[in-house]
C-alpha cells in the first residue's frame, strides 16, 4: 500500500495575488500567465480569477499566495489557500 505524502500530491498548485477580501472565509485570487499567439508567436498576458477558501480570514488584498485544488466547497469554490509567498 502507498502512504499519502502531503508534500507529493497530484493536486494542482498555483501562485496568485489576492484581489478581493470582501467575502467571509473566501478570497478571490488572480492568476496571471503568459500565452503564445499561434500565428504571430507573440506572448500576451492571460488572467484568471479563482475563489479560494480562507478559514481564518488571514489573507488580505495584495497578498501573494499559493492555492491548491480541493474538493468542491461551494458552487464556485474549488481551491484553498495554502500560504503566503
Amino acid at each position: 500500500m502507498k502512504k499519502n505524502n502531503p508534500e507529493k500530491s497530484n493536486k494542482r498548485r498555483l501562485r496568485g495575488l489576492v484581489v478581493s477580501d470582501k467575502m467571509i472565509k473566501t478570497r478571490v485570487v488572480e492568476i496571471m500567465s503568459l500565452k503564445k499567439h499561434k500565428r504571430y508567436l507573440k506572448y500576451f498576458k492571460v488572467t484568471k480569477r479563482f475563489k479560494a477558501h480562507d478559514e481564518e480570514n488571514l489573507y488580505k488584498k495584495g497578498d501573494k499566495v499559493l492555492i491548491e485544488e480541493t474538493r468542491p466547497l461551494s458552487k464556485e469554490k474549488r481551491w484553498k489557500i495554502i500560504g503566503k509567498i
